[in-house]
């Protein structure tokens, strides 16, 4: 299969559509569904901000799903994959009925100070109304970000959601930034949150820990969940399951 690679001390593996319709770095049956539904489709074309550490970077485009180290793409060859989400044991341990139809990027609307609107995007949509469930999907990055305390209490509301004194706290700021978001985006539309990560990632679990202790309502606390790649590849059928092992050692 056609691909490049990044310039870099640990350079990532960047995928080319082939000429037969097929992408080097999805399963042949998601991206089928992927090019034949207009909104997920969208989702292809979210850009690579490493564009530049590739070998004849101006020849064409690069696009984030192209990566092999994407989470979303991960995201989108597990969820997209046909009859995925009819899947009982799947369902199951999500909490969710059979049969939903995912959502990716979807912009949150967090509310903030002076009636601006923080256009947060989720990872992934499962639901609607205030059942839905709300994703933060990760696979190799290395953290959730970093804000700053000014920034976190520009938030509508955050300083009764969260105990601001017992959030993770880093050289640079407040840490665990996005799962903060995902939580205050849970408590807006009364949702449910779950961080999605490779069950090896300890410093991942360890994090949103450390953010889901300082969240005050309990509440609140019992609409968060961590769920495991691992966790989810034990419900997939065999050919998800071959390939999130030997693409992303994703075994159970």
């Amino acid at each position: 299969m056609e691909h490049e690679s990044t310039y870099g001390a640990v350079p990532s593996v960047v995928y080319v559509e082939d000429e037969q319709g097929g992408h080097g770095n999805f399963l042949a049956a998601s991206y089928r569904r992927i090019v034949a539904d207009p909104e997920w489709k969208l989702r292809l074309a979210k850009s690579y901000a490493a564009s530049a550490r590739v070998p004849r970077s101006g020849d064409r485009q690069r696009h984030e799903l192209d990566c092999g180290n994407s989470s979303d793409a991960l995201l989108m060859n597990v969820f997209c994959y046909p009859r995925v989400l009819c899947r009982p044991e799947l369902c199951r341990i999500l909490g969710v009925e059979r049969g939903l139809r995912p959502a990716f990027g979807v912009r949150a609307g967090l509310p903030m100070q002076r009636g601006e609107v923080d256009r947060t995007e989720l990872d992934m949509v499962l639901g609607s109304g205030e059942g839905r469930l709300l994703f933060e999907a990760k696979l190799t990055e290395t953290g959730f970000q970093t804000a700053s305390l000014q920034r976190l209490l520009r938030y509508e509301g955050v300083g009764d959601v969260f105990d601001m004194d017992a959030l993770p706290r880093g050289a640079n700021g407040v840490q665990g930034y996005q799962l903060i978001r995902g939580v205050l985006s849970a408590r807006h539309t009364g949702s449910r949150f779950v961080l999605l990560c490779d069950g090896r990632r300890k410093d991942q679990h360890e994090m949103w820990f450390q953010v889901l202790r300082s969240v005050m309502s309990f509440e609140l606390r019992s609409r968060m969940a961590l769920l495991s790649w691992q966790e989810v590849a034990a419900t997939l059928p065999p050919v998800p399951r071959t390939f999130l092992a030997e693409k992303y050692g994703i075994a159970l």
